[in-house]
């Protein structure tokens, strides 16, 4: 099972991929390999997480890109049980690149998902403020340079990625290991929630055994978004949860006023 196998990071929850989710991102890497040029990703940002930078990674060496490290796209956990401590959280993207040499830390995350745990409802308002503050960021940051952009994160972060920017949070939509969803900006609509359309959800066709493993927040929703509580990390009762939220430069900040 994924929670007994050791965390190459040390972080808590944060175990390598199984030897199947190995062969399925060097799929991924394939079928992107496979692509006429103008088809392909041309910039590649991943949760923290160990498993998503091990996904990313077999894509990034075959593409010649770099893997951006963005703790919006983490994954997300219920709300924590009063006095068990917080959620974990990985380690910034100059430590992760001892792991994953592809990593490029000159992207300084844009939004930091809070340690207590999120409701369903709080999921999707992290991904929409995240996923609109991330087209402001990157158009600043890197401007004119990426038009197709992969975005390699967990099950729900990806739902409600998805939803958020098509514009509909009742989307049924469940999210297989390593699947690919494909999302297109609709013909002269600006701005970003609502702005895209589906091309693909939940594809397996890349996969030898397609998609597995699918998973969606039906699974552990008791009733109207709540969800059943877990329990924080042990030793971390009296840490900060902090950063949360939006997290960008006093530069960036002045710039989108």
């Amino acid at each position: 099972m994924v929670k007994n196998r050791k965390s190459p990071t040390g972080l808590p929850r944060d175990p390598s991929l199984a030897a199947y989710g190995e062969t399925q991102a060097r799929e991924l890497a394939e079928h992107f390999l496979s692509l006429p040029e103008i088809e392909r990703p041309t910039a590649i940002f991943s949760s923290p997480y160990y498993r998503c930078l091990q996904t990313a990674q077999p894509t990034s060496q075959a593409l010649g890109l770099p893997i951006y490290v963005e703790h919006g796209l983490s994954e997300w956990y219920s709300p924590v049980k009063p006095d068990t401590g917080l959620h974990p959280r990985p380690a910034s993207a100059n430590d992760l690149k001892s792991f994953i040499p592809q990593i490029n830390p000159s992207w300084s995350s844009i939004w930091y998902p809070t340690r207590k745990g999120e409701l369903v409802e709080e999921a999707h308002d992290r991904a929409g403020g995240c996923i609109e503050l991330f087209h402001s960021a990157i158009d600043w940051r890197l401007p004119g340079q990426h038009k197709r952009i992969l975005l390699v994160s967990h099950a729900a972060t990806v739902i409600a990625l998805t939803r958020e920017l098509v514009g509909d949070r009742e989307l049924p939509l469940r999210i297989g290991c390593c699947s690919l969803t494909v999302l297109d900006r609709k013909q002269g609509r600006t701005g970003v929630r609502g702005a895209y359309e589906a091309v693909k959800l939940n594809s397996g066709d890349h996969l030898e055994h397609g998609a597995s493993r699918d998973w969606g927040f039906e699974d552990i929703v008791i009733k109207d978004g709540k969800v059943v509580e877990d329990s924080g990390i042990p030793g971390t009762e009296n840490e900060q949860d902090y950063p949360v939220g939006p997290h960008l430069s006093e530069v960036e900040v002045t710039s989108r006023m």
